[in-house]
């Protein structure tokens, strides 16, 4: 499968920016997926009778498994094809959205979602080699990653607006339902607008043995923390999987050092700025999908708000980081980078430790306007932590530091959820227990003892203001918490980095680097991590 031969000076036309418009429905699905489970979550617990564990590895294994994936199928669009993967991915997408839409067990839902996080991580690597291909004029192709990255901001933001009215008047798989005939529409416009390429030089590159291996090292790890941190049993186990992670994680890395085309070009990490900001960026991720699932239940639970309102509510704290991500290119103008992303922690730091006051009533416009403030001041660290990377790295290696970013990011999304969700969940367990639910229903109280969705739908008053109490608790203990690590990771950039240049590349720029990168199968250049996706802002 080979493109035809196009002039890089040639301009694309309306069938281009057509098919860029199937490529952005994708991106939006993507972005729209995670934030509708934020505010289906309640309802699908009670209706599955999900228990706390089994609701962290509902919202996590998506996120977990794009991660675990994105780098493989960043070499396999080189091998067999962009368009062609895109086409596998987005049918993947729509068969397995309509499994997570019939879930009838919370286990057949984890299922579903990780297939879910399959084909995301295909359709990832994948669109951006498609503009790559598309889009031969710089300014046109800057427009089109633009476009690219806006869906994502535009999808979280309209996404739990659209899921909560859909949740208002249908059941909680209705949402996941939208995704299907959208991806009909992206199997048949596919193969008429988007380009057929492929990289005949990258065929083998593919390690099978590495892909396994970063499974076998994140996975058990992800266990691990979920099972020690959320169950009340089962300690034992949970750390023998860490160990067994970390032992693979070993074995990955060593054997990433010794590949000509390793799945993780680990050989960036010499560059003093991509040690420090790729951390950064991981935590950073992780704290905003920790405290964006919390805040939802929060909204919801809490707040006694539905889930149309609640989507309305999480609009404004999506478009935080939005407007935290576009205002950092100005700011720089007169500040350097590190201190602009320290400034923007900051500012993030006092939003958390305002919300560990927070309390079950008169707080919501707070709870909600401090959020976005939190979201805002991480913005920065992705916008400038990207272009740092993009940056540092020679530019034939643009696309590994770009690939290392998005699977950093993803990876901390998870370890968020993972780590703060089961944190507040302990925390609830823990006062729902001490508290004398003897005069309740015993099949309500042992409901209500699991989680707040349990404790807050068809229940009574008395022990609805319990499960209130209990989770805000473990909210203000959460926001506590994040407040520490946000502190230290200000602390941390501004040593780390103090009189550092930061050789930023211009955000048109690096998007052209990446893309470059991409264009492995158009110029006969041997790049690290070809075709894969700059990590998106969140």
């Amino acid at each position: 499968m080979t493109a035809t031969s196009t002039e890089p000076s040639q301009r694309a036309g309306s069938r281009e920016w057509i098919g860029l418009a199937v490529l952005a429905v994708v991106t939006l699905l993507g972005a729209f997926d995670i934030g509708v489970l934020f505010l289906a979550l309640p309802h699908l617990s009670a209706d599955l009778a999900a228990t706390s564990t089994e609701q962290i590895w509902i919202t996590n294994i998506y996120l977990f498994m794009f991660a675990g994936f994105v780098l493989t199928m960043g070499t396999l669009a080189d091998r067999i094809g962009h368009r062609r993967l895109l086409l596998i991915g987005a049918a993947g997408f729509g068969a397995a959205s309509l499994l997570t839409a019939y879930s009838t067990s919370p286990e057949m839902l984890i299922v579903a979602r990780a297939l879910l996080g399959i084909a995301a991580a295909a359709v990832s690597p994948a669109s951006l080699g498609l503009i790559g291909n598309m889009f031969h004029d710089e300014q046109q192709r800057g427009v089109a990653i633009g476009v690219e990255g806006g869906c994502m901001f535009f999808g979280t933001a309209v996404g739990p607006v659209i899921g909560g009215l859909m949740l208002d008047h249908w059941w909680w798989g209705s949402v996941f339902l939208l995704a299907v005939p959208v991806m009909v529409v992206v199997l048949i416009a596919g193969p008429l607008l988007l380009p057929a390429h492929s990289d005949p030089e990258a065929v083998g590159k593919i390690d099978l043995t590495s892909v396994v291996l970063s499974l076998l090292a994140l996975l058990p790890i992800i266990y691990g923390i979920t099972t020690l941190s959320a169950s009340d049993g089962n300690a034992g186990l949970a750390v023998v999987a860490i160990v067994l992670g970390v032992v693979f994680g070993f074995l990955f890395v060593r054997r990433q050092l010794g590949l000509p085309n390793p799945l993780m070009d680990l050989g960036l990490l010499g560059q003093r700025q991509i040690r420090v900001i790729l951390p950064a960026m991981l935590v950073g991720s992780g704290v905003l999908a920790g405290t964006s699932m919390l805040t939802a239940q929060y909204i919801q639970s809490v707040a006694g708000r539905s889930p149309g309102q609640a989507g309305l509510w999480m609009a404004l704290t999506s478009l935080g980081i939005a407007i935290g991500s576009m205002a950092a290119p100005a700011l720089v103008r007169g500040l350097k980078p590190p201190i602009v992303i320290a400034l923007g922690v900051a500012v993030a730091t006092l939003a958390m430790l305002v919300l560990t006051q927070a309390e079950t009533s008169g707080w919501l416009v707070k709870v909600v306007l401090l959020v976005t403030a939190v979201s805002f001041g991480i913005g920065p660290l992705f916008s400038l932590g990207n272009g740092i990377l993009i940056g540092s790295a020679p530019k034939e290696r643009a696309g590994g530091a770009a690939s290392m970013s998005e699977v950093s990011n993803l990876f901390g999304s998870s370890l968020g959820l993972a780590i703060l969700g089961s944190i507040a969940a302990a925390i609830y367990r823990g006062k729902m227990s001490d508290a004398d639910l003897s005069p309740y229903p015993s099949e309500l109280a042992s409901r209500a003892r699991e989680t707040v969705g349990g404790g807050t739908i068809d229940s009574e008053p008395g022990l609805i203001s319990l499960a209130r109490h209990a989770f805000t608790s473990g909210f203000n203990v959460v926001a506590a918490i994040a407040a520490v690590v946000l502190l230290v990771l200000m602390v941390l950039l501004l040593v780390t980095l103090r009189g550092e240049d930061s050789a930023v590349a211009d955000p048109a720029e690096a998007a052209d680097a990446v893309v470059d990168s991409a264009d492995a199968g158009s110029e006969p250049v041997d790049e690290a991590g070809s075709g894969a996706q700059p990590a998106p802002t969140r």
